[in-house]
């Protein structure tokens, strides 16, 4: 005979069902939206990588293991209206993203699902102002990076070579689709000055220099033949292969993107006129409104521009001030300042790099793999149009061997190569990157984070090791030349009065429309009268807007982060090893997230980096 329940074991028994069903919904709702959430990421990191075969060959070292067939990608061609197909591209992504709820998700996917949304509303604001995005700019643009992406283009197989041959085609098509694009601004009257036109155009000249071509001494000659002979030496492919690759080479460069680069001049030539602004952005109808969208979303700092001009006030007065009291205190730093190089102990850059990395040791999280770094020299014929220096990304899935490129006409030996080694490589671009790659990677975090750009934050993060290094190199030289940590200091504040200068003036003359003649009266009043030096200062802005600010206001908001940090964890312990534990496993982001996300969280002062330790 079976005992019958009482009718409170009744009740006991439906409670513990009741609780049982909501803890499977809840676990279903979790996992299901964690599930949902993490194919939409990778389809859409997936379809970026795959919209541009040469950011896919830098972003990923086996495209094979994601499933992608690299042979069958083509370069990106512009057709006409694309610009506002794309807009709507962003607008149905962010209505996709509207269905999720992240608050059934775990910590790591709510916090990308924050980065990605976040990104995504500030690249659709600053897209909503057709053709005002500038793809050739004289200093940043498509026309110069590519020969440097091509001359560095991995080639670890034969697949890779026949590969960047097929790139090599397809470059009169995608250069014919920029000078679309260039065609379209112009209609709308917002194609660019004739001083930058002169620039971009002079610049196709000269990297596809002719004389170079026929002597066969051009960069992307040698530097295809240097990779062509490292894949023999690991018999990775047949002589006979090698010399047909070598000659289809020069054929495709003397016959296909020499004639598509003089084409691009010519077209830039026939448009010459057709800028009605020679000034900055403030000068077109939405101008002044496209700053704002871009400097949001180029620097992630989210403060307004009276609250950025303060802060950029602030600072430079109390740089100011500092350098002018040393200076006061020390006359003869004054003419130092201008050989200060000349003062710093000449080291190779291995010894360098080697150096900084025990240097940082103290203040940063040790790194749990080991790196490789390649230092090398720009080519003479890419100097001109190449930044002082410049660290080459390596793949997500591969972060062990890296390149930092240096510019010998911008960057003298001494102490401007120290500090320069500290912006692009340790405890700069190329420890951030490692590290970053290898803590997303260890935590799972979606790779669809590799493709949201944080200009500010990177930038800004390899801005404030390059300050920070000034006091290494204070360090360093302290026991041999004690004298010389007031010229450093006095350097390091010059290099920060002028960075926060030029952020200024990039607002006043795009955001406040400053005309060159204002420039040269506040350059002047800073005792830079020389009108080549201004010109050329006030070019670079008209043709680079954001850039400064990119780097310099990403710093300070760092700086800022830092200063909150202080307080926030005064009780339980701030040290800088611990902030900067802090900024690099939730970075790259924008600096609103960070700041949200560092009033919300504690850290410990342990991590999975820091465990490492021996």
């Amino acid at each position: 005979m079976k005992k019958k329940l009482s009718p409170l074991q009744w009740a006991g028994a439906i409670l513990l069902l009741f609780l049982f069903i909501l803890l499977t919904l809840f676990l279903y709702g979790r996992f299901h939206e964690d599930a949902r959430f993490e194919k939409f990421a990778e389809k859409f990191f997936l379809t970026e990588l795959c919209s541009n075969p040469i950011n896919l060959h830098y972003t990923l070292s086996d495209p094979a293991a994601w499933g992608i067939d690299e042979s069958s990608l083509t370069l990106p061609v512009y057709h006409s209206g694309q610009a506002s197909e794309e807009l709507e591209e962003i607008r149905a992504a962010l209505r996709s993203l509207e269905k999720f709820h992240p608050e059934n998700m775990s910590a790591a996917n709510q916090y990308t699902y924050i980065l990605l949304s976040t990104y995504l509303r500030a690249t659709e604001e600053c897209s909503s102002y057709l053709y005002y995005e500038e793809p050739l700019s004289p200093s940043s643009g498509a026309q110069s990076n590519l020969p440097v992406l091509l001359a560095e283009y991995r080639l670890s197989s034969a697949g890779d070579v026949e590969n960047y041959l097929s790139l090599l085609a397809q470059i009169p098509s995608y250069l014919e689709g920029l000078t679309l694009y260039e065609r379209e601004k112009a209609d709308m009257g917002l194609f660019m000055s004739d001083s930058c036109a002169d620039k971009v155009i002079e610049q196709c000249v000269a990297l596809m220099d002719e004389e170079a071509l026929q002597s066969d001494s051009h960069f992307l000659e040698s530097t295809f033949a240097k990779r062509l002979n490292e894949l023999l030496e690991q018999n990775l492919i047949e002589k006979e292969d090698a010399e047909y690759w070598y000659a289809e080479n020069k054929r495709l460069l003397t016959t296909v993107v020499a004639p598509a680069y003089d084409r691009l001049a010519d077209e830039l030539t026939l448009l010459k006129g057709s800028g009605v602004n020679a000034q900055g952005l403030a000068g077109y109808e939405y101008g002044r409104e496209y700053y704002q969208a871009y400097l949001r979303l180029i620097t992630g700092s989210y403060r307004t521009i009276p609250e950025i001009k303060q802060m950029l006030s602030e600072d430079f007065e109390k740089n100011y001030i500092s350098l002018i009291t040393l200076l006061r205190e020390e006359p003869a730093l004054n003419d130092k300042l201008s050989t200060v190089n000349s003062f710093f102990p000449t080291l190779p850059p291995d010894k360098i790099l080697a150096g900084l990395q025990e240097m940082i040791a103290e203040d940063y999280p040790v790194l749990p793999v080991q790196t490789e770094c390649t230092v090398k020299y720009v080519d003479k014929a890419l100097e001109p149009y190449s930044a002082p220096a410049f660290y080459m990304i390596p793949p997500i899935d591969d972060t062990k061997e890296n390149t930092i490129y240096i510019n010998q006409m911008d960057t003298a030996e001494g102490l401007s190569l120290f500090t320069t080694l500290a912006h692009e490589g340790y405890p700069g671009h190329l420890y951030q990157t490692v590290y970053s790659g290898y803590y997303q990677q260890s935590t799972n975090v979606s790779p669809v984070r590799n493709m949201l750009s944080y200009g500010g934050y990177i930038e800004g993060w390899a801005t404030y090791a390059e300050l920070q290094s000034y006091d290494y190199a204070i360090r360093l030289t302290a026991e041999t030349h004690p004298e010389t940590g007031s010229l450093y200091l006095a350097d390091k504040l010059n290099r920060q009065i002028q960075l926060s200068l030029y952020s200024m003036l990039d607002i006043l003359i795009h955001y406040e429309g400053a005309s060159y003649e204002r420039v040269c009266e506040i350059l002047s009043a800073m005792g830079i009268s020389d009108d080549e030096s201004i010109w050329n200062i006030y070019e670079y802005i008209i043709g680079e807007p954001c850039n400064y600010l990119k780097y310099y206001l990403g710093y300070l908001e760092i700086e800022a982060l830092k200063e909150r940090a202080e307080a926030l964890w005064a009780e339980d312990g701030f040290t800088l090893c611990r902030f900067h534990t802090f900024l690099l496993n939730n970075g790259p982001a924008d600096f609103r997230t960070l700041f949200r996300l560092l009033e919300t969280t504690r850290p410990k002062e342990s991590s999975y980096f820091l465990e490492k330790k021996n």
